[in-house]
């Protein structure tokens, strides 16, 4: 009889991540109101078995087929994702975006989240066709080309969310390919110049900050010119992004900083959130019975705040054991990934924990105001069939490098 192939702890760690955010979205419809979010467990289970399948059928498959198949995938999810632009629509946190793909006003799945495997499967190709590691801001324009490209689409729904999600691959898979330190912070300066140009005085600050590590690095000539003229060109056009952000994307950065300026809107969520995640306490409200849920205050209970939902009824204790299970996952990631057998197996294996690392930290971050609200989901948690999907697919790729990391034969799937 055939059996999956590859990392046992592993699987069972994701599984059990999976089954608690089904429970945690069942008890997420459990409020004294009926909403549609209480059957929704249903589906998430239902896709739980799909992601499941698909997990089981991709670690079949040899890593050289995974490579083989990556441009072609590639291609086609841009494709599928740049059909959002034509008929995409918004959802949740992110209502104003066109995320997902809607045929007769049904919503069928987001895209963005299979490019998000595709950019990570990708980008590894290109990483691991060098022999060397980058070493200039010349060497990266074929990396930079193959998240530039679906990182301007994501940009364009607007979904800022993914595109940090995007943002965050691209740089720690840069790291783990041995790109210096120093080059990644060059290549991230415009950015940071974007953000501390609304004061004047950190800006100053960073600006100098900059010239030293250029004069230290020492990068090519042309390239330490383009840095610095490409920093003090953000810090002009900072007032002008400004106004180009939606209005829901400007008061979501507002209330990070203040949520009390707009309590009953923008600050509704974060408020909410923090409100609940505080009451639960040691060991919380109980599973099903928070009151915040139950009375509907809490918004996308089921989505991007269930990890309020979690905090809220099953208290610390209930926290602590979904981050445990999420730090065991990534311990486990990483050991692949460094008994991989060649460059581009860890390259993704990094990759695609770095998606999962940049979601979590995002999505706990907004529900305790340690983050702008992004409508950013909590992998395994959150309600959503192409997510999970997606989660679970990656899981089918890590036990297929981990087993021929283990020393499985390459070319077959094995009995």
């Amino acid at each position: 009889m055939r059996r999956i192939l590859g990392d046992y702890p592993l699987f069972f760690t994701a599984l059990l991540l999976s089954v608690y955010g089904v429970a945690m979205v069942y008890s997420a419809g459990v409020t004294d109101t009926p909403t549609f979010v209480r059957g929704l467990y249903r589906s998430q289970a239902v896709w739980l078995l799909v992601g499941l399948g698909g997990a089981y059928g991709i670690s079949r498959s040899s890593v050289r087929f995974i490579e083989w198949a990556t441009v072609p995938a590639y291609l086609f999810t841009l494709f599928v994702l740049a059909l959002t632009l034509v008929i995409g629509k918004g959802g949740g946190t992110a209502a104003s975006s066109k995320s997902w793909i809607a045929i007769g006003g049904h919503r069928l799945g987001q895209p963005s989240e299979l490019m998000k495997i595709t950019v990570v499967l990708m980008l590894a190709r290109v990483l691991s066709q060098s022999r060397d590691s980058p070493k200039s801001l010349g060497d990266l324009w074929k990396p930079i080309l193959a998240v530039g490209i679906p990182w301007l689409v994501i940009m364009a729904q607007p979904d800022l969310g993914t595109g940090i999600v995007f943002v965050g691959i691209f740089f720690i898979m840069l790291y783990w390919a041995g790109t210096p330190w120093p080059l990644l912070l060059l290549l991230a300066s415009p950015v940071i110049s974007l953000v501390l140009s609304f004061n004047t005085s950190l800006w100053g600050a960073w600006f100098f900050i900059l010239l030293a590590l250029v004069l230290w690095y020492r990068p090519y000539l042309i390239e330490g010119i383009a840095l610095m003229v490409l920093n003090v060109a953000t810090g002009v056009i900072a007032p002008i992004v400004w106004e180009k952000l939606a209005p829901y994307q400007r008061n979501r950065l507002l209330v990070f900083l203040d949520p009390s300026i707009d309590p009953r809107n923008a600050g509704y969520h974060v408020i909410q959130s923090k409100v609940a995640i505080g009451s639960g306490g040691l060991i919380g409200k109980g599973f099903t019975m928070g009151p915040q849920k139950r009375l509907a205050f809490l918004p996308e209970q089921h989505t991007d705040f269930i990890f309020a939902v979690v905090g809220e009824e099953l208290g610390f204790i209930g926290v602590a054991v979904a981050l445990f299970c999420f730090l065991y996952l990534f311990l486990r990631i990483t050991k692949i990934a460094e008994r991989a057998n060649d460059s581009y197996s860890s390259l993704v294996a990094c990759g695609l924990m770095a998606c999962w690392v940049v979601h979590i930290i995002v999505n706990v971050g907004m529900t305790l105001n340690l983050m702008p609200i992004t409508g950013i989901p909590l992998p395994f948690f959150s309600y959503g069939g192409s997510f999970m999907l997606a989660s679970w697919l990656a899981i089918g790729i890590l036990m297929r490098i981990s087993y021929e990391g283990r020393g499985g034969f390459p070319g077959r799937a094995g009995m």
